[in-house]
C-alpha cells in the first residue's frame, strides 16, 4: 500500500504524537508499505529527508509560540496538494487537527481519498501553557472539544490510543468507525536488563542509590512541580530523581529545586538521543508520572518494558498502564503527599518493587508495535475497500 501520515508533530521533536507517528511509519515500512510523511520543517524551509526506511517531506515552517521546541506549518495548502497529486497515497492518515492534518484531511475528502484519522490530543495539553487565557480556558477547552469532534467525523475511520481516550472523545458524538489501537512501543529495544556503567557516568547519577525516573516533555500540563515536592518529602540518602526532556517549564522546575535545597538530589538530564532514552529507562527503580492529561504514555509503556514499577496519577489514561496494586500505586491529580507516600512504598520494599516490575513488563508485552501494525493494516485495507465499491 502507498500510505502518506500527516504528522503536524513529527521526530526529531519529543512527544508522544512524535513518537507514535515516527514508529508506525517505521513499522509500516518494514513491512513493505511505501510510507510517506507529511511534517513541519525544522529549518524553516521546505525540504525532504529519510529517516531510516521512510521519506519525510518537510513543509515551511514557523516556531510554535508555546512550545519552543515544536514547529508548525500554518499555510501549507500548496505544498500539501502537491505532495498528495505526486505521491498518489491508497490511503490517507492523519495524526493531529492541526495545521498539515487539517489541510491533509480536505484534500483526502476532495479527492475522495479513504481517510483514517487518530486523537492523540486533549485540551488541556495546550491550555496549562497558556496560563493568560486561565480565565476563558473552560469555553476554549469546550470549542476545542467541538472541533475535534467535528475534524474526526469526517473520516472514515477514527482511532485512539486507549479506551480512556474514547471514552473522554464520546464514540457517541461521530457516526465513523472507531477503535481503540496502542500506540505500541518497539519491545525489542527496551528490556529488562542492567543499565551500563557508562550510563552513570555520562550524566552523573549515583549508581548506590535508588533513581526514581521521569522522561518526557518538560511542559506545565505535565505538573512535574508535584513529583519535584514529593521527592522533597521523602528525600534520603539512598534515593535520586532524574528527570530526562526539555521543555517550557524546566526554568521554573530547576529554581524550585534549588528553593527545596535539592541539588544534589535531582538530575536534570535534558534532551537527549533515542539510545540514551533506551539506556536512561534501566537506571530507574521506579518509573513516577503526574501528569494528568495522557491518553496514553509511551514513555510509561517503555519504562514498564524495561521492568519499572510504577506511580502515577489517576487520571487520563494512565489507570490502564499503572493498575493500582498490581504493577504499581494510582494517586489522586495533584496529590503530593500521595505521591510521596506511593514512591517510598515501593522503593521501601524491595519484594514488592520486583513482584510490580516483573506485572509492568507482563503488561507492557500486551502493547508490542507489531500488534499495532497489523491492526492499522487491517483498517487501512477496509477503508480502501469501502471507497473501491461505492
Amino acid at each position: 500500500m502507498k500510505i502518506l501520515i500527516a504528522a503536524d508533530l513529527h521526530w526529531p521533536t519529543i512527544n508522544g504524537v512524535a513518537t507514535a507517528s515516527r514508529t508506525l511509519a517505521k513499522g509500516l515500512s518494514d513491512r513493505g508499505h511505501e510510507v510517506l510523511v507529511i511534517a513541519p520543517s525544522q529549518t524553516g524551509r521546505g525540504y525532504e529527508e529519510y529517516d531510516g526506511n521512510y521519506l519525510i517531506k518537510r513543509t515551511r515552517s514557523v516556531p510554535f509560540p508555546f512550545y519552543q521546541n515544536f514547529k508548525i506549518s500554518p499555510t501549507p495548502q500548496m505544498e500539501v496538494r502537491k505532495i498528495i497529486r505526486d505521491f498518489k497515497p491508497d490511503v490517507i492518515h492523519v495524526q493531529m487537527a492541526l495545521f498539515l492534518g487539517f489541510v491533509a484531511r480536505n484534500y483526502a475528502i476532495k479527492y475522495d481519498i479513504p481517510l483514517v484519522a487518530t486523537n492523540h490530543a486533549m485540551p488541556e495539553n495546550l491550555m496549562d501553557n497558556i496560563r493568560l487565557l486561565a480565565p476563558i480556558s473552560r469555553p476554549i477547552q469546550w470549542l476545542m472539544v467541538e472541533y475535534g469532534a467535528r475534524f474526526h467525523a469526517k473520516a472514515d475511520y477514527i482511532t485512539l490510543p486507549t479506551q480512556s481516550a474514547i471514552d473522554m472523545f464520546g464514540e457517541d458524538r461521530v457516526d465513523s468507525p472507531v477503535k481503540a489501537i496502542s500506540n505500541g512501543i518497539d519491545l525489542s529495544r527496551f528490556q529488562p536488563t542492567d543499565a551500563s556503567p557508562e550510563i552513570y557516568g555520562k550524566f552523573g547519577l549515583p549508581a548506590n542509590k535508588k533513581i526514581v525516573t521521569y522522561i518526557g516533555r518538560v511542559d506545565a500540563e505535565k505538573h512535574l512541580e508535584v513529583l519535584i515536592r514529593a521527592y522533597h518529602k521523602i528525600n534520603a540518602k539512598d534515593r535520586h530523581l532524574l528527570v530526562v526532556g526539555d521543555g517550557t517549564d524546566m526554568e521554573h522546575l530547576r529554581n524550585l529545586t534549588y528553593s527545596l535545597g535539592l541539588d544534589d538530589d535531582v538530575t536534570f538530564a535534558g534532551r537527549v538521543s533515542d539510545e540514551e532514552i533506551v539506556a536512561l529507562h534501566k537506571v530507574g527503580a521506579l518509573y513516577a508520572i503526574t501528569s494528568p492529561v495522557e491518553l496514553q504514555s509511551i514513555a510509561t509503556l517503555e519504562a514498564m518494558a524495561s521492568g519499572k514499577p510504577i506511580v502515577a496519577v489517576d487520571a487520563g489514561a494512565l489507570g490502564e498502564l499503572c493498575q493500582d496494586g498490581v504493577n504499581g500505586i494510582l494517586v489522586p491529580k495533584d496529590d503530593i503527599d500521595g505521591v510521596a507516600t506511593a514512591i517510598d512504598t515501593i522503593l521501601s520494599d524491595d519484594k514488592l518493587r520486583k513482584a510490580y516490575a516483573a506485572k509492568s513488563l507482563a503488561i507492557a508485552k500486551t502493547h508490542d508495535i507489531a500488534h499495532t501494525i497489523d491492526q492499522y493494516e487491517t483498517i487501512y485495507r477496509q477503508v480502501i475497500a469501502a471507497k473501491t465499491n461505492e
